[in-house]
């Protein structure tokens, strides 16, 4: 299992508002490339988000489902990533001062991913959800200054 904080210059709100439009999802999550449709239902639980990975040609069509969706404070998906297999991602956000402290855990459960070494994955998932959280701050932060110009 992979864990990473990060601490944001904005609110939980503007964290969940980006976080609830898959069409931003590619933005920030490290590796996905495209995505090619979501459920009308979005980001309720159960729904889906159908998105691909990698870089052309070597592009995998996969989804994201939703299982827990508790804005401003927790969202849990479970990812696939065909071939390797299944991850369950876990996004808690806490108001902390003026902006918010965002923590990420995220774990393989089945697959090839869940059969690699824990000294080998976690450090390449730290990395990778290390830059992620980066990448959802800067879209929130986007929707922030957004906010601000129309006020």
């Amino acid at each position: 299992m992979s864990v990473n904080v990060r601490r944001f210059a904005c609110t939980p709100d503007e964290v969940f508002t980006a976080l609830a439009d898959p069409w931003v999802f590619p933005t920030w999550v490290v590796g996905a490339s495209r995505m090619r449709a979501a459920d009308g239902r979005f980001p309720e639980p159960g729904s889906r988000l159908h998105h691909s990975i990698g870089v052309w040609p070597f592009v995998l069509n996969d989804e994201t489902t939703v299982q827990v969706w508790d804005p401003p404070r927790r969202v849990e998906l479970e990812a696939k990533t065909r071939p390797f297999g299944t991850e369950r991602v876990v996004i808690e956000v806490r108001r902390r001062g003026r902006g918010c402290v965002v923590r990420m855990e995220e774990e393989a459960i089945t697959g090839i991913a869940a059969r690699i070494p824990r000294l080998i994955a976690q450090p390449i998932l730290w990395i990778r959800n290390r830059e992620a959280l980066r990448r959802l701050e800067w879209v929130a932060r986007g929707i922030s200054r957004q906010k601000s110009r129309t006020s």
